[in-house]
């Protein structure tokens, strides 16, 4: 509690001074002093893990596309996983994509769509924590929309649509990934 009210603690650049705020995936958690930012992940495990990133890249944070709609006198807007609505977002922005906003400002960098051969990270189920690369997605009208991924090593596995995180565009995740890179170990290889 000392620390928290010594003003030391950022979390995604606004000075948090109550001890039980809570903090979620994607968000940045900055410590003035020790000069230390850090991500919150999910390792594959399905834990949440502090990533250590360095200062450029703690400047941004991703954020989910949860739906856009239109305001007062037919302002578009988003409303992100983390409960953020950015005015304007570029009109090429759907439901499932993914926003690159500035910390700072809250203003949206860029954007990644949802679409085959983008990367994507699990943030649900069963594959919790895993980074993959979207082959295809299967619709389902009315009911759970499967959507089949492929991580680095070949492994193919699949989840429903509301588990899936857009983190990059091709093969090349936006945000560093902790140790092990997503990649789910079997259990010998784990040990």
């Amino acid at each position: 509690k000392m620390i928290v009210m010594q003003r030391l603690i950022k979390v995604d650049g606004k000075v948090r001074t109550d001890m039980f705020f809570p903090a979620g995936f994607m968000d940045v958690i900055q410590i003035e002093q020790t000069k230390e930012n850090f991500r919150l992940l999910y390792d594959t495990k399905g834990k949440f893990v502090l990533h250590k990133v360095v200062k450029e890249e703690a400047t941004y944070k991703l954020c989910g596309v949860k739906k856009v709609t239109r305001g007062p006198k037919g302002t578009p807007y988003c409303i992100t996983h983390d409960g953020r609505t950015l005015r304007y977002p570029d009109p090429d922005v759907k439901m499932h994509d993914t926003v690159r906003v500035d910390i700072t400002t809250g203003k949206i960098l860029d954007f990644v769509k949802f679409e085959a051969g983008n990367t994507v990270m699990i943030k649900g189920g069963n594959n919790m924590g895993r980074v993959g690369v979207i082959m295809h997605r299967e619709r389902h009208p009315g009911s759970f929309e499967i959507v089949h991924i492929k991580d680095s090593v070949g492994h193919t596995f699949s989840t429903r649509l509301q588990n899936i995180f857009v983190v990059g565009k091709g093969t090349k995740p936006w945000i560093s990934l902790p140790k092990g890179n997503g990649i789910k170990l079997s259990i010998v290889e784990d040990r």
